[in-house]
């Protein structure tokens, strides 16, 4: 199973490169990395279930929302998680994604 995410900087209409993004589970940080051009990460692991937190350093892009962070359930180890972000400076949303 791998997870990953994609930032959409709504206010804009364009992805949020270069994000700070870090994927935590069980209290300790697993993976960590930057959004590219298209404002994606792709391809981190995980192998087990369990919640796991996905940590976005917005502050350049949203003036109200520092960080967010968004909290997911993974169930079946063998399926992919896709959790996108779409944020705007005082607003944003998610999704599983596939």
């Amino acid at each position: 199973m791998t997870i990953s995410t994609h930032v959409l900087d709504a206010g804009v209409g364009v992805p949020a490169a270069g994000m700070a993004v870090r994927l935590e589970h069980g209290g300790r940080t697993v993976a960590e990395g930057r959004t590219d051009d298209d404002g994606r990460i792709t391809g981190w692991p995980s192998a087990t279930a369990g919640v796991y937190r996905l940590v976005f350093e917005t502050g350049a892009v949203s003036s109200f929302f520092p960080e967010v962070v968004l909290s997911f359930l993974v169930t079946d180890p063998d399926e992919h998680h896709h959790v996108p972000l779409l944020l705007s400076p005082f607003a944003y949303s998610t999704y599983r994604g596939s």
